[in-house]
Order: structure tokens, then C-alpha cells, then sequence
């Protein structure tokens, strides 16, 4: 008999009960104990809908009050040693201050999980990082499972993807040096889980599905061997995102007792697997999508299926491509979607609704869910045919695009020629990346204004006030280039989704971005357009405010794309034209309003580089070019600005530079401006914003931290190319932090504008 499990569930509630817990904490309105029992009423509402819905194993583990990678790095005793922790001894408080920073130490750095929108603290290695088990935390969370059920599933990232995942600090050493170290406190972690009574460890290596080389394949047998060695318990090996099957050799003969792989992401490599895997070892397949929000097809999978379960029967386990973490939780909370689109969808526990089918399909025939086949069917049809999903003039319009469509009129250096003539910007001009602090009053005159209990001329009134007291702020701070602060907008994403045709959106289809940070992604279930202006009316007023030239801003079509729900009926590709498409038509009507500089931002186009390098190029052709359709048609003298968030872009500088934007910023205070030196060697020609304070830490950077991090990035960009801004957006701070900071900014950068000043006319005296 088949079984069915996950590989992990949503962590943040059906309402986002765990955020406003954390945030409560956090703002010390609120106990400790009050927030771990919002943590566990959690985990109960997971295992017991788990549980009633026929999971073979609860899913144990999966849950975190920040992220799961900081955790498994607690629980083999390796917090970074700059912040003077005990690693026996972590408090909540602690471990909050890890991922958040604290008046002593910024904090750890965060980087995208795969090509996910969910970030990951990044361990920090050290040559004489040390380890033990610290199974405290996990355990408490065992015993609260078997409570529900005796049948348990832990879930760890493995040993090889904590050290790959990480950053060498300090002297330079070979990660897996830290190998023979790191195995005995996992050893430690099994044999207490074993002790415990359960069943099962599932131990996460998604780097296997990326381009490793050979010395990380090889630590791979002696790893398990080592690992199954330590303890009574069984071992199943995780990989998802990718194919894996190019690794069969190795882990068909590996000491676990089964293995996952994704064929959802890679549908090839089953028939890999049916012809090498043991049969006397589990295979789980993840034939249902755990990173968007269909509807599976059911007959079409118990079709896929059928050799598999053939072979390995009772070892043939089905699960969700990936862990849940990446879908909402529960469609049924959802009261206002479009009936043909909600029946097109399927959230978490709909998805464990799926398996629970498909297994019951498998082990008693299909006429057995004859009736839930046929509702399968019919919502198939309709997708392939529904007049809300194909629009012929969208189609039409990309047919016949011109094949330079995305080009601009002139090369950059003409371009910034035509733009200082009327900007007249001083050396280290200063901005920000876009948004201001998101007020109470501001969330709430939305939800007002949302439920209709306050009309559109007063909820007009209210944004604009919040517009000019973020533009009056800008003046006084004596910001170069001001932006409106975007008080009109709920998230960079879902904004301008709302007023694009093809999108959809929902209630409480939230997702954990990471720590408290969720977002929930609208779902592109159709051709995209743009019906009408969308930004327009806010940054022309924003502009009526000031002198200065006023920023409009815009969210990339590459991040629109990754951050959404994507149909999955045409080329990812052919969505991201259409967006692209459409915002072109918002640019040219900014700049015909008088908005002529425009930051169109992708900070998600590093995080959709597909895992293996054979497909980079494809993916960063049809990226680029839409980033670069989008801004094209513009005159020479608009400024086109864009932004990335935390990524690793020495290997993409090439692509990133062929985007051809006048001015990038990036987030680089994390990392020391470490990322700088990569666009130093690679000679980007364009101007450049490294950020100089992380927004992401509520803590104030005093004046030397930014002048270290200028005078860095001074070492490698020329002055005249070199613009000072915050590493993101500043709509998760609060006020007075924020002017502090944005203030210590500016000082720092007016002074550093006068040595150059001063330098520069020494030189020319001379």
C-alpha cells in the first residue's frame, strides 16, 4: 500500500496568527509565554489536519519561530561567535537577536532559499567553528506530536547543505573542513530522536540539485554512513527543486533508507529512478506542487505514477514536490474569488487533500475517486479554454513586437549626459530605494477604505497628506533625489496586480518571506494588460511638493512574475513579456506626466536563476529582455533606475549589466561590500547605489559604520558613478528610526562630498 507524507507545512497560521505574536514580542507588548503558545496552538492546528486527512508521518521540525536554517544551526551549537552567545544556553530573546541584529552586532546575513521568495539566515563559518547537539527545542516539539500521533517525521537540513549554504568569515578554508566536527553533533541529534521514539528523520540536501562539484558529491557516502551509524532511526534523504537523477549511482548506493525527489520541477527523472532505484527502499515523489496554487490534474498523475507504483508498492510514498511552506494554507478561507478561478486552485491543505486521493486512487483503483477524477477533469478543460485566461489582443501584442523593441535611443554614455544636463546632481547623490514607514494610520485608512466605510476623495486626501509629509521630510533631510513613499501601496507586488487584467487576489493567501515579513502573491491566472494608469496620479502629485526631481516607482516584470502565483499553462517566459508589456505603457505615461527619473525594480531576478547553470542562459535572455522592454521608447534624458535585493551576482554581471538600467542599487551592508568588488573586476559601466545601512534591523547605524561602508565602496566605484542610499525599502521601519538613519546618511555623505570636493580642487591648483 502506498502512503503518503510532507515534507513540511505552513508555519505562520491560516491568518498569520505567528506574525502578529512575533511582532508583539517584539514591541513588548506581549510575554514570551504568550508567543509559544500561539507557536504551539500552530503546530497542533498543522498535525491535526495532517493527521485527519491520513499523513502517514507528522511532519515535525518544519516549524520556526524565524527560520529553519537558523535553527538547525542552534540545534548543532553554532551561533556565530561574534555575538558572545552561549550555544548551550540560547534564549528566544537570543535567537531573535541573531536574525534581527541587536545594539552590539548587525545581524546575520539573509539570502533567497533557492530560487524561492523565502530568505534564509546565512550561517557563518569560521576555521574553528565548533559543534554540539542542542536538541532541546526540537525535542519539546516531539513530545508536543505525539501527543497528536505516535507516528513522527523529523525534518533537519542536512549537514552538507547547512555548510554549503553558508559564508566563510575571516581567514579563508574549505567549508567541508568542518565536516568531521559538524557530523557528531547530527549523530547526537538522531540518537536523541531515536531515544524519543521516533520513526523517522528526514534530512533536507537541496544543493544537490545545483551544480556541485565532485568533492561535495564525494563527502556524500561517508556523511550517511556515518549519520545512519549513530542511531536506531531511519533516514530519509530530501532533495527537491530540481533533478537529481544525473546523482543516481551515488545515492542508490547511500546508507538511508529512502529518498525524495521532486517531479514536479524535474518530471524526467522518474523513469531514471523506476529503472535503478532499490526496491527495497523507499522512493517518495513529489508529484503535487508545494510552491504555487493549481489544482493538480489527478488522472494525469495516477497515469505518471502507475510504473512506479508498480515497482516499489508499499516503498512508494507521494508528497508535495517541496515543503508547503511556500503555499497558503487553506483555500476555503477565501470568500470573494471568482468561482471558475477558486475551482482552478488548490492551497495546503487542499494539496494534502490531493495526496489523500491520489493514494487512495493508487491503492484501490481509480473507481474509488471516480467522482473526485471527473471534477479533476472538468476544471482541466475549463482552463484550457476559459475566456478570462485568453485574451487574443494581449497575444497579438507580443506577436508583433518589433525585434528591437527593447532597445533605448542611445548608449549610456550619451544618456547620462542628457540626464545630468537637467538633474545637476552633486557627487554621492542621495536617495532611497522607495518606500516609507507603512503606519498604523496608513494600514488602517486602507482597510477602511478597502470595506468601503470611507469614500475615495477622503481616502485621497489621507494618502496625499502621508505623500507630502514623507516629501517635506525628504526636503528636510536634503535628499537629492525624494520619492513619494508609496502610502497608497499594500505591497510591491500586489499593488500594481491589482489594476493589471490576468491577476487575481486573495484574502489570506499569505506566505512567510522570512522572520515576521509575509506576503501575499497575487495569482496570475491569465494574459496580462494594463487597463489604465496606475502610479501616475500619486508621483505627479508627489511632484507638485518639491522642487527636486520626484522618483516614480514601478516593480519589475521579472519580479512581478516570480513573486505571484504563475499560470503554469503557457512558458514562464511569455508572462513575463506580457508584464513587461504593460508597464511600459505606466513608464512612457510617467514620463509624459513629467516623472523622469523611474526605478523599475527586480530584486527577484537573481532568485529566479534556474539551479542548474545549463539553463542560465535561456532564463536571462528572455529575463533581461524584459526588464529592458519594460524602460524602452523612454527619451535619453529619463533616468532608468533599478534595484536588487540580497544575491550573489558575480556569475550574472554580464546579464545584469545588459539590462542596460542608468543607476542599480543593491543591498550589499550585510556583507561589508564584499558584493561591490565583484562589479569592480567585472568594470559595470553604469552608476551604482550600494546600500550603506540595513533596513532589516530596527537599530540606527552611527556615522562611522557608513563612512567604513562609503569609502569601501569609493575603493571601487568612481565618485561620479557612486550613489548613497539605504540597502531596501523603508516601509517596515518605523519613523523616528528611519529619519535618524536616513540623516546620518546624508551628513556622512555631504562630508565625504566635500574631502573629494576639496581633493579635486587641491589637484587642479597643482
Amino acid at each position: 500500500m502506498s502512503k503518503f507524507h510532507l515534507l513540511g507545512f505552513p508555519r505562520i497560521g491560516p491568518k498569520r496568527e505567528l506574525k502578529f505574536a512575533q511582532e508583539a514580542f517584539w514591541r513588548g507588548e506581549s510575554s514570551l509565554a504568550q508567543l509559544l503558545e500561539t507557536a504551539a496552538t500552530i503546530r497542533l492546528h498543522n498535525w491535526h489536519t495532517q493527521k485527519e486527512l491520513g499523513a502517514e508521518y507528522l511532519s515535525v521540525g518544519d516549524f520556526s519561530l524565524y527560520d529553519q536554517v537558523l535553527d538547525t544551526l542552534l540545534a548543532v551549537g553554532a551561533p556565530p561567535r561574534r555575538f558572545g552567545f552561549d550555544a548551550d544556553n540560547i534564549s528566544v530573546e537570543q535567537y531573535f537577536e541573531l536574525a534581527r541584529g541587536n545594539k552590539e552586532q548587525f545581524a546575520m546575513e539573509m539570502t533567497k532559499w533557492f530560487d524561492t521568495n523565502y530568505h534564509y539566515i546565512v550561517p557563518e563559518w569560521t576555521a574553528d567553528t565548533q559543534f554540539s547537539t542542542q536538541a532541546k527545542n526540537l525535542i519539546a516539539q516531539v513530545k508536543q506530536a505525539q501527543s497528536v500521533q505516535d507516528k513522527l517525521k523529523v525534518t533537519l537540513v542536512g549537514p552538507l547543505s547547512l555548510l554549503y549554504l553558508g559564508k566563510t568569515k575571516g581567514e579563508e578554508f574549505n567549508r567541508l573542513d568542518l565536516l568531521p566536527r559538524l557530523l557528531p553533533a547530527y549523530a547526537g541529534l538522531l540518537q536523541v530522536l531515536s531515544q524519543e521514539g521516533v520513526d523517522w528523520v528526514q534530512i533536507d540536501e537541496p544543493i544537490l540539485c545545483l551544480d556541485l562539484s565532485d568533492e561535495w558529491l564525494d563527502a556524500l557516502a561517508s556523511t550517511y554512513a556515518q549519520l545512519q551509524q549513530a542511531a536506531n532511526i531511519k533516514i530519509l534523504l530530501a532533495t527537491y527543486f530540481g533533478a537529481v537523477s544525473a546523482h543516481i549511482k551515488r545515492l542508490r548506493t547511500l546508507d538511508i533508507d529512502g529518498l525524495h525527489i521532486d517531479l514536479v520541477r524535474a518530471p524526467e527523472q522518474l523513469e531514471t529512478f523506476i529503472a535503478q532505484w532499490p526496491s527495497t527502499k523507499v522512493l517518495s515523489i513529489g508529484v503535487v506542487d508545494g510552491r504555487n496554487v493549481w489544482r493538480a490534474n489527478l488522472r494525469k498523475i495516477l497515469s505518471n505514477v502507475q510504473a512506479a507504483y508498480a515497482k516499489f508498492a508499499d516503498n512508494l510514498w507521494l508528497a508535495p514536490s517541496c515543503s508547503l511552506l511556500h503555499c497558503p494554507q487553506n483555500l476555503q478561507l477565501e470568500s470573494k474569488l471568482d468561482g471558475d478561478l477558486k475551482s482552478w486552485l488548490a492551497f495546503a491543505e487542499q494539496k494534502v487533500q490531493e495526496l489523500s486521493l491520489l493514494v487512495k486512487g493508487l491503492n484501490q483503483g481509480e473507481a474509488a475517486i471516480s467522482a473526485q477524477l471527473c471534477a479533476s477533469d472538468i476544471v482541466a478543460d475549463d482552463r484550457a479554454s476559459n475566456r478570462q485566461i485568453h485574451r487574443v489582443a494581449v497575444q497579438e501584442r507580443v506577436k508583433q513586437l518589433r525585434a528591437d523593441a527593447d532597445k533605448r535611443h542611445s548608449h549610456f554614455a550619451k544618456r547620462i549626459v542628457a540626464q545630468q544636463a537637467w538633474l545637476k546632481l552633486p557627487l554621492l547623490p542621495t536617495t532611497t530605494i522607495g518606500s516609507f514607514p507603512q503606519t498604523t494610520d496608513i494600514r488602517q485608512a486602507r482597510a477602511l477604505f478597502k470595506k468601503g466605510q470611507l469614500s475615495e476623495a477622503e481616502y485621497q486626501t489621507l494618502m496625499k497628506k502621508e505623500i507630502a509629509h514623507a516629501v517635506q521630510i525628504q526636503e528636510a533631510l536634503d535628499i537629492d533625489i525624494p520619492v513619494h513613499g508609496e502610502a497608497e501601496r499594500n505591497d510591491m507586488v500586489e499593488y500594481f496586480g491589482e489594476q493589471l487584467d490576468g491577476y487575481a487576489f486573495t484574502q489570506f493567501a499569505w506566505v512567510q518571506s522570512y522572520g515576521s515579513r509575509c506576503v501575499k502573491p497575487p495569482i496570475i491566472y491569465g494574459d496580462v494588460a494594463r487597463p489604465n494608469a496606475m502610479t501616475v496620479y500619486w508621483s505627479a502629485y508627489a511632484q507638485t511638493q518639491t522642487k527636486r526631481p520626484m522618483k516614480g516607482m514601478l516593480t519589475g516584470p521579472v519580479t512581478m512574475l516570480q513573486w505571484s502565483f504563475v499560470r503554469d499553462d503557457i512558458p514562464r517566459s511569455e508572462v513575463c513579456t506580457q508584464i513587461a508589456l504593460a508597464l511600459n505603457d505606466e513608464v512612457l505615461d510617467l514620463e509624459k506626466a513629467g516623472i523622469k527619473v523611474i526605478q523599475i525594480d527586480e530584486p527577484a531576478l537573481r532568485e529566479g536563476l534556474p539551479l542548474k547553470r545549463a539553463q542560465w542562459h535561456d532564463y536571462l535572455n528572455w529575463a533581461c529582455y524584459a526588464f529592458r522592454l519594460s524602460a524602452s521608447g523612454v527619451e535619453d534624458s529619463t533616468q532608468i533606475h533599478t534595484h536588487m535585493c540580497y544575491s550573489e551576482f558575480n556569475d550574472i554581471l554580464p546579464a545584469i549589466a545588459s539590462m542596460d538600467a542608468d543607476v542599480i542599487t543593491i543591498e550589499t551592508s550585510r556583507s561589508d561590500m564584499e558584493l561591490l568588488h565583484a562589479f569592480s573586476d567585472f568594470n559595470y559601466p553604469n552608476d551604482i547605489g550600494p546600500g550603506v545601512y540595513d533596513i532589516h534591523s530596527p537599530r540606527v547605524p552611527n556615522a562611522h559604520e557608513i563612512e567604513k561602508l562609503l569609502r569601501k565602496a569609493l575603493d571601487v566605484v568612481p565618485a561620479e558613478r557612486l550613489w548613497v542610499n539605504p540597502d531596501c525599502g523603508l516601509k517596515t521601519r518605523a519613523w523616528p528610526e528611519t529619519i535618524a538613519a536616513l540623516r546620518v546618511m546624508v551628513d556622512v555623505a555631504k562630508e565625504l562630498r566635500k574631502e573629494l570636493q576639496a581633493e579635486r580642487a587641491d589637484s587642479q591648483v597643482a
